[in-house]
């Protein structure tokens, strides 16, 4: 006769399921501030938990960087295929690319993964050969009814993402919802045609701050 576990198992296996998920959460939000450079240790303050309690469930940084990443993009991929089921093509596009380009707007972590190709760089290759074929599809759909100009290519969705993402950047300290107003000016010149301009969600910048925008650029570096 097979015999039941101690009922004190059971708590035990709640709790560790409780952790994983608090760890998951802190390490998200903290990277999305902050980005990867984050240590373990302050994920393990910020979830409540000692370190150990994270070396136990990701015994080091980049399983939890693959894990989070994971996530991100699955939901970016159901977005992708929600968009593709809209009856109006040019409003799904549109749908997916303002919250795609908000995932790399407002997380840092997630867009040094994936723009970096440094962490979890198998991983990310499998996640652009899910992404690729439905932006692909989302862009000709858009096309075929005559809403998107005939000359965007797939791989322009992608930079032009990186586009506001590193504006984002720039602008975070002086207004972090800036980038929404230049994703406004890109809707305009990715439609073949409109009745008038789209309206733009943030005001324009003063002088001032987009001195200061200006003066956190830095080079890229190889």
């Amino acid at each position: 006769m097979a015999v039941s576990p101690p009922n004190s198992e059971r708590p035990l296996r709640r709790d560790a399921e409780r952790n994983r998920r608090r760890i998951l959460e802190a390490a998200g939000a903290a990277f999305a501030e902050d980005g990867l450079s984050v240590t373990l240790d302050e994920i393990a303050r910020r979830a409540g938990v000692g370190v150990g309690t994270i070396y136990r469930r990701f015994p080091d940084k980049e399983q939890l960087i693959d894990a989070l990443f994971e996530a991100r993009m699955n939901a970016i991929a159901e977005e992708a295929e929600a968009a593709l089921q809209a009856d109006d093509a040019w409003a799904g596009l549109m749908r997916f690319f303002e919250r795609a380009a908000a995932q790399h707007a407002c997380d840092r972590g997630f867009k040094e993964v994936a723009l970096s190709g440094v962490h979890g760089l198998e991983r990310v290759g499998r996640a652009r050969q899910l992404m690729f074929p439905l932006v692909s599809q989302l862009v000709a759909r858009a096309q075929a009814d005559g809403s998107l100009r005939p000359d965007v290519d797939a791989t322009d969705i992608p930079l032009l993402q990186l586009m506001l993402g590193s504006l984002s950047d720039c602008t975070r300290d002086v207004d972090p919802e800036a980038w929404r107003r230049y994703l406004g000016i890109v809707t305009d010149g990715l439609r073949t045609s409109r009745d008038g301009p789209t309206p733009l969600e943030s005001s324009a910048l003063s002088p001032e701050q987009t001195q200061r925008s200006m003066a956190t650029w830095r080079p890229c570096t190889r």
